[in-house]
């Protein structure tokens, strides 16, 4: 009986440690985040309370990155004055020069950061480029999206979240 109840208070523990590790994992990321940008600017997701906040993770590599670009700098352009702000992020890169001639090719408007390990503690990791996350204007996060979105997918949800508060 005893062998049991060590059992069931190791299995407690275990459960335990799991549930404090994932709110901490939750609570990391519910803090916001501080990026600094290839201008040395710095974007807290604080400072943009009222704002829809997109971060975006993409690669020169990737193909749908690429794709995707041209709908992100519309959305950019027409809404930055506005409501929302796009964050790039960089991963793979071999050199800033690779990103910087990239985002010029591309015509790129909105703020580039390059991407590491403290951007990934502070915002997520992503198992596919590209992969976006949306955080509302209170700054929660409320949707990280593997895989190419677009300036209609982008507007879609919002509308639709700014519906659901009403």
């Amino acid at each position: 009986m005893l062998g049991k109840k060590a059992f069931l208070f190791v299995l407690m523990i275990a459960f335990f440690g799991m549930s404090l590790s994932v709110y901490s994992v939750e609570r990391s990321q519910g803090k916001g985040f501080v990026l600094s940008d290839t201008n040395g600017k710095k974007h807290a997701l604080s400072q943009y309370k009222g704002k829809w906040v997109i971060v975006n993770y993409w690669a020169t590599w990737c193909p749908p990155c690429l794709e995707e670009v041209p709908d992100l700098v519309a959305l950019y352009d027409s809404r930055k004055n506005n409501d929302v702000m796009l964050l790039g992020v960089s991963f793979d890169y071999q050199d800033a020069k690779e990103v910087a001639d990239y985002v010029d090719d591309m015509l790129i408007s909105y703020p580039i950061v390059l991407g590491d390990d403290d951007v990934i503690r502070q915002i997520g990791s992503a198992e596919v480029m590209p992969t976006t996350f949306i955080y509302n204007p209170r700054g929660v996060l409320v949707r990280t999206k593997r895989g190419l979105v677009t300036k209609a997918y982008l507007e879609d949800f919002i509308a639709n979240e700014t519906l659901k508060k009403h």
